[in-house]
């Protein structure tokens, strides 16, 4: 039987720390993004975000034809978020602060850890850039967590904030940008002093569908979650409690 060899591991922290003096290194470069609205430069290396990253196998996909290729503009993407994916995807680790966590590009495992991050986070990432920034998509599975450490309350008001940057951006109306996700939003929480208010400013500004705030109404009025609401009706971490909660019968999990 063939001997299998020796297998020789070098040292990881090294090879990490080489692999990170890479990011945003100009040296040897060959593909340069102008990321976020101040148009900063960026550097990475082909090869490397391709076999690591289905999101840039795509983007960069195409054959290199000859002289200089251009520039690949992401300018919705904060400079920040996507230095941090960056490392991550160089040296499998990155140091996750408050305005990073915005952007994922698919990958799960930093996906994950960028949602308990921010669970664990809640108030302070609510009213950073990058959270106004965010996609609907990546907005989604925050808005599902139970472990967010918030409230009800504010987080409408972030979400309505959120909704208010798209449409001035998309010049679309704040209902029609924030109808993906606010769904999501448990309205049933509310106390009712607290959902008569965010009914008026609705009729003011709309930024939720009338049904679902009758919805609300309903859980209120029958004093029991609607079972077919499931999560909606379950208090979240932070979720503060109110009187009628008890009669929810969903409390976080």
């Amino acid at each position: 039987m063939e001997n299998p060899g020796l297998v020789v591991h070098g040292q990881t922290a090294s090879f990490s720390t080489a692999l990170r003096s890479l990011v945003n290194n100009p040296q040897y470069s060959d593909v340069c993004f102008v990321v976020g609205q101040e148009r900063q430069e960026v550097f990475a290396h082909r090869c490397l975000l391709a076999c690591r990253c289905t999101f840039f196998q795509r983007l960069l996909g195409t054959e290199l034809g000859p002289g200089v290729p251009s520039p690949v503009v992401l300018s919705t993407v904060p400079a920040e978020a996507f230095l941090a994916v960056l490392e991550f995807l160089y040296t499998n680790s990155v140091k996750l602060h408050r305005h990073s966590v915005a952007v994922t590009f698919g990958l799960g495992p930093l996906q994950e850890r960028c949602i308990a991050f921010i669970e664990a986070h809640s108030q302070e990432a609510l009213r950073t850039r990058g959270f106004l920034e965010l996609s609907a998509a990546a907005l989604l599975p925050l808005l599902r967590s139970d472990k967010l450490c918030v409230d009800e309350v504010e987080l409408v008001r972030a979400a309505r904030s959120w909704a208010r940057v798209g449409a001035a951006v998309l010049e679309r109306p704040v209902a029609e940008v924030a109808a993906p996700v606010v769904r999501e939003l448990r309205l049933a929480l509310l106390a009712p002093a607290e959902l008569s208010a965010l009914e008026e400013q609705n009729l003011q500004e709309p930024f939720i569908p009338v049904e679902q705030i009758v919805e609300a109404w309903k859980c209120h009025a029958l004093r029991r979650g609607d079972a077919a609401r499931g999560a909606l009706c379950r208090r979240r971490r932070g979720t503060l409690p109110r009187e009628h909660h008890p009669f929810l019968d969903l409390p976080f999990k």
